[in-house]
This record gives structure tokens, C-alpha cells and sequence, in this order.
């Protein structure tokens, strides 16, 4: 029986099965399911995705400057939500022998069961959306026959291309930025990628907190078993597909094979792919991971240890089932929420316009990236925008980077060569990866790193006209804003500061002095940022000792008047205030004085915050007397 007569008795069971319930009742549970999920399960037991009716606002994390303050803050949100709304319908699931699995990246839980259990969770009114979860296979690159050349001379072409060793020579490789990978999995001893995983310190591997493996059984496309196992505790790659793309973001043996473009940032990774074949909840499942890493027993989640970037060479494409554009929507708009940039390929579908068609590459909070080849040309496969299947209209591709013939590390310690997005993509996570280096206040912010990346390209331009809009135009639909360059985004970084508040003692008694030590820090590498003001609101439950150097005061407000500063030059200052409160015992009054508004900006430089510094009350009974002078 072929695909269509099956799709057809499929349609019939289900009629016959929905004229036993009342028209209004049938329609309704139906509207929430994708048609593949109705049609598979009236054949036989199907796998799908419930999506449920309340959703997290994280509209309140864009307020957070700090990268660990909003991946704690939307981890705290998203996970509360999922245990405060999920337990009716779990219990529903387990009492019906369903199959399952709760999520809380986006308010979901996966779910295997018959056609008549569907019709039951379709049914209740916290379900909002059922998805379909077909297994789908990677639109593999082309592998290209190696060039006469075995080993390069010196850098990769692709890497010299974009600048990045301008970057390294002015001392900023990726130290200090982390960057995530789901894909196929990862060769993590490779000699170009060992140095750079984060599992690794030199001597032993922990892969706790470093890898997740989400493929936990066999696709049923794929020869029986799997080269890797499943929920394997070591990273590993049954494609090879995953170790290319890792070694244009980081790869580097210290010999001829510099591949990489952030040699020194850190890379953890996630499988979401089995041989080859991923589906929608492999894919979510290594977002929520890399959103809150946990250890290998899959507890213990760490928002503080989300990457900065998340590369992502894959796409779901209709054809094979993702039918329903939106279905990682939610979960891609969070991970971004978090702080986290989210670099996906464009797809290789073109050169029709609109052919940037596959999830995630399509929304909005992707960054998404098409295929340059050496000559600046756009590949000719390289999808093209606008993005149509939504109705958006969307401009894509946002950015355009190198991925026709480039070498990288292959599974085995081998090298080997790649064309496609899948190659592009991992280039401009890593060119992330060296401004978070040489810029810290990037860390976090999602809109700010794009922005840079987008508006120091090299502009290209094209006779193609896609969506109405010319070639000649910046940005396009065919290369988006143009190809990267590293140099030209590191000579225009913002500039920004660190700073930090230390407070002596930790503890006091009424009428003790508090010292507080402000260290100032600009960050950027090159240039001098001038007329630097430095204030401190003194906090609740204290006033003004002492001072220094010169300062002015304004009501509560402390400012100094710093001057100058030089590129990543540091300065400090000592301010001291004295705790005045009256002793009353009642319970709940605050225990601690806490510097909560000191700050920093330039006119270069927008005003950057400290973290709160509390300094702790010897008995926590203290009612404040607000006492200012």
C-alpha cells in the first residue's frame, strides 16, 4: 500500500471514529492537532508534542544586563510555570499508561500513544497546540573530493578570509566565551578539539555539564543500533557531520590544522541527531539543555553554564514532516530570552527566492546564515529569502559567511572538506565567540551582538531580485547584510565597562562602619573612552563617613568624576558608610544593608550597573532609620 491509499484509510478511521462524538465536540479537539499526527495515529500508536495553554512571559528579561542573572531569571520562570501547570495532565498521561516526557524549555511534554488517548489530551482545555514529531533527515553537505594541497600553510582560507587572525594577533582568541553545538554529536578527543572542550581540563574528562545526548532510541529509518548507543555519557559522532562544523568554531592541534575561528573558546555539545535523522523534540530537548546545563544523570540543571552561542546546522523541512512552521518557535524565542544567540543555517534549497523555508532558520530570533564561496560569490545552492511559509515575508538570510569547500576536523582525527550553510553557520558562531573575548558587556545581549556583526560586513550585492526587494540593496535576500568580517567587528566594538563592589566587614552591628572598595574596569581593547562618571545611591539604612577621592553629592547620590580612562585600564575607589539602625525585635525586618545602584558610563559608554553587594546585620530583628545627610 502506498503513502497515499494509507493516508487515505487513515482519514476514514478517523471520520468513522469522530462521528460517534457530537460535531462541535470533534471539531474542537481536531483544530489543536497537525493533520500527520491524526493520520498516524488512526494507522497506529504516533509520537507528539503538547504544547500547553499558558506560556512564560519573559518580556521582563530584556531589563537583565547580566547574562547569569537572565538565564537564571528565565530558567526560574519557564521551570516554575511547568511544574505549577503540567501535574493535572501528567497524572492524566500516567493513569492512561502514556507514554511521556515533561519539558519546561517551552511549557510541553512529549507523548506516544493511540488515537483514542490522543483524543483525550486533545481534548482537555490546558492543551493549546498538539505537534507532530516526525523523525527528519539532515540535509547533509556535499563532501567534497580534498584539493591537491593535503595540509595548509598556514590558516584555512576561510578563516584568513573573514580577518579572524587580526583578532588572535591583537591577543583575543576566544578565551573566556563559551559555544554550543547540537549536531550529530562530537569526536571531543579529536587533537583540533580536545584543548577547547570544556569536559577537559588537561589531564581527565567530566562530562557533566558538558554534554547531553538526546537521542534515546533507534530511528527506525537507520540501520538497527547505532555506533554510539543512546543517552550515551561521552560525547561521540555517528555522522561526522558534528565534528566539521565544531572545528570551524574553535579547532585548533597547536600544528598545520588551524580551523577554527576562536581557538581558545570553550565548546560544549548536544546530540539532537541520529545518524543523521533528528525530530522536533531532539532539537528542543538539546535547547533546553543548553539553556540550563545538567549533569549526565540529567539533574542539577546550571543556567549560570549556558553557552553564549548555540550553532545550529540543521533544518526541519516540511517535506518530511514538520508541517507546522511555528513548532520551535517558543522554544528558540526563550533560549534567545536567556541570553543566548542562536546561529542557524539558511538551508541549501536555493537559488529560488524564498527557499529559506526550514525551522528554526525562518523566525525572527534565529541568526540565520547563508553560503559564501572564495570568491564572495553566493553559493548557488544557498537558500534564499524571503521566508514565505509563515506569511511573514521575513527578510533571510541575516548574515552571509564561508561554506563552499572548508576544511575542518572529521571524526577518526581526520580533516576532511564540506560545502553548505552547515559550514557557514559555524563561522559566525564562532566570530561571536571572539568579540564576547575582547568585549565581556556582549555577554547577554542577543540584539547587540547581531547588530555588530550585521553592520561591520563586508556588503554584497547581486543582480537577483527576491521578495521585492533589489540585489543591489543592503540588506538583500540573498547575503542579508553581507559576509562577515572579524576585523572590521572588532575595530567597531562598543565600548563598556566592569565593574565590581567588594564591602568590608560582610557582617556589622548597628553603628559599624561598612567600607565599600568600587573597582572600575573599561573594557575595550582599542580606544580611549572619556569624561567617565562613576555614582553610588548610598543604600537604605545608612549614611555618608567618608569618601574618596573628591566627589559630589547630590540627595543620596555619590558621583565622581573620573576622567579618562584607557583602553582596559582600572580604577578603584574607597567609599565608607556607617550602618544606622534602632534594634526592634520584629520578625522579618531586613537583615542585610544592601548597595544595590552603583554604576558607571562614559560618552562613549551607556550607564553599566553593579550586582547588588549586601553587607549582613548581626541580628536580623533591625527596623531602618533612614538616615541621610
Amino acid at each position: 500500500m502506498n503513502k497515499f491509499a494509507r493516508l487515505a484509510l487513515s482519514l476514514t478511521l478517523l471520520l468513522a471514529l469522530s462521528a460517534h462524538a457530537a460535531p462541535s465536540q470533534a471539531a474542537s479537539w481536531q483544530a489543536k492537532v497537525d493533520p500527520g499526527v491524526l493520520a498516524s495515529a488512526a494507522l497506529a500508536e504516533t509520537e507528539y508534542l503538547i504544547f500547553l495553554e499558558q506560556q512564560a512571559d519573559l518580556s521582563a528579561a530584556a531589563q537583565i544586563a547580566d547574562k547569569a542573572r537572565k538565564g537564571q531569571y528565565v530558567y526560574t520562570q519557564l521551570s516554575q510555570l511547568a511544574e505549577r501547570t503540567q501535574p493535572p495532565i501528567l497524572a492524566e498521561l500516567q493513569s492512561q499508561g502514556i507514554q511521556h516526557r515533561s519539558y519546561w524549555i517551552a511549557n510541553l511534554i512529549w507523548a506516544r500513544s493511540s488515537l483514542s488517548a490522543l483524543q483525550s489530551i486533545a481534548s482537555r482545555p490546558d492543551v493549546a497546540h498538539i505537534y507532530a514529531n516526525p523523525w527528519v533527515q539532515l540535509d547533509t553537505p556535499e563532501k567534497d573530493a580534498a584539493p591537491t594541497a593535503p595540509h595548509p600553510t598556514a590558516v584555512e582560507w576561510n578563516i584568513n578570509k573573514v580577518g579572524a587572525p587580526l583578532v588572535w594577533a591583537a591577543g583575543y582568541t576566544g578565551q573566556g566565551a563559551v559555544v554550543g553545538g547540537q549536531d550529530t554529536g562530537y569526536d571531543w578527543d579529536h587533537p583540533a578539539l580536545l584543548n577547547q572542550y570544556r569536559g577537559w581540563d588537561g589531564v581527565a574528562a567530566d562530562h557533566n555539564y558538558s554534554w547531553h545526548d538526546a537521542i534515546h532510541e533507534n530511528n527506525p529509518n537507520t540501520p538497527a543500533g547505532n555506533p554510539c548507543g543512546f543517552d550515551s555519557a561521552v560525547p561521540c559522532d555517528d555522522h561526522g557531520h558534528g565534528t566539521h562544523t565544531m572545528g570551524t568554531m574553535v579547532g585548533d592541534d597547536g600544528g598545520l590544522n588551524q580551523v577554527g575561528m576562536a581557538p581558545e573558546a570553550q565548546w560544549v555539545g548536544c546530540r539532537n541527531m541520529e545518524q543523521g535523522w533528528g525530530k522536533p523534540i531532539t532539537y528542543i530537548e538539546c535547547y533546553q539543555w543548553f539553556a540550563a546545563p545538567t549533569d549526565l544523570n540529567n539533574g542539577n540543571p546550571r543556567p549560570d553554564l549556558a553557552p553564549h552561542v548555540i550553532n545550529n546546522s540543521w533544518g526541519c523541512p516540511a517535506s518530511e514532516g514538520c508541517t507546522d512552521p511555528q513548532v520551535m518557535l517558543l522554544v528558540v524565542e526563550n533560549v534567545r530570552a536567556a541570553g543566548i544567540l542562536t546561529v542557524h543555517s539558511a538551508g541549501n534549497s536555493g537559488p529560488t527566492c524564498g527557499s529559506v523555508r526550514d525551522p528554526a532558520a525562518i523566525y525572527d530570533a534565529s541568526f540565520t546564515v547563508g553560503n559564501t564561496t572564495s570568491a564572495d560569490t553566493i553559493a548557488s545552492n544557498s537558500s534564499r529569502g524571503p521566508v514565505t511559509v509563515d506569511g511573514s515575508n521575513r527578510p533571510k538570510p541575516d548574515i552571509s559567511a564561508p561554506g563552499s569547500s572548508i576544511r575542518s576536523s572529521y571524526p577518526g582525527g581526520s580533516y576532511t572538506y564540506m560545502s553548505g550553510t552547515s559550514m557557514a553557520g559555524p563561522h559566525v558562531a564562532g566570530l561571536a565567540a571572539l568579540l564576547i573575548s575582547a568585549q565581556p558587556t556582549l555577554s547577554g545581549q542577543v540584539n547587540q551582538l547581531e547588530a555588530l556583526i550585521q553592520q561591520t560586513a563586508l556588503p554584497l550585492t547581486t543582480t537577483e531580485s527576491c521578495g521585492g526587494v533589489p540585489g543591489t540593496q543592503i540588506p538583500n535576500n540573498t547575503f542579508g547584510w553581507g559576509r562577515i568580517d572579524a576585523w572590521n567587528a572588532f575595530q567597531h566594538l562598543p565600548h563598556g565597562f566592569d565593574i565590581s563592589m567588594t564591602t568590608y566587614p560582610t557582617q556589622v552591628q548597628p553603628g559599624e562602619n561598612i567600607t565599600y572598595t568600587i573597582q572600575l574596569t573599561h573594557l575595550h581593547p582599542l580606544s580611549i573612552t572619556h569624561n567617565v562618571i562613576l555614582t553610588d545611591v548610598l543604600p537604605l539604612g545608612s549614611s555618608l563617613v567618608n569618601a574618596a577621592p573628591a566627589f559630589t553629592q547630590q540627595g543620596d547620590t555619590l558621583r565622581w568624576e573620573v576622567g579618562d580612562l584607557a583602553p582596559q585600564q582600572n580604577h578603584s575607589l574607597a567609599a565608607q558608610f556607617v550602618a544606622q539602625v534602632v534594634v526592634l525585635a520584629l520578625p522579618g525586618a531586613p537583615g542585610a544593608i544592601v548597595n544595590r545602584y552603583y554604576g558607571a558610563r562614559s560618552d562613549q559608554a551607556p550607564t553599566f550597573l553593579g550586582l547588588p553587594v549586601p553587607t549582613l546585620l548581626g541580628d536580623y530583628f533591625y527596623f531602618w532609620l533612614i538616615i541621610r545627610k
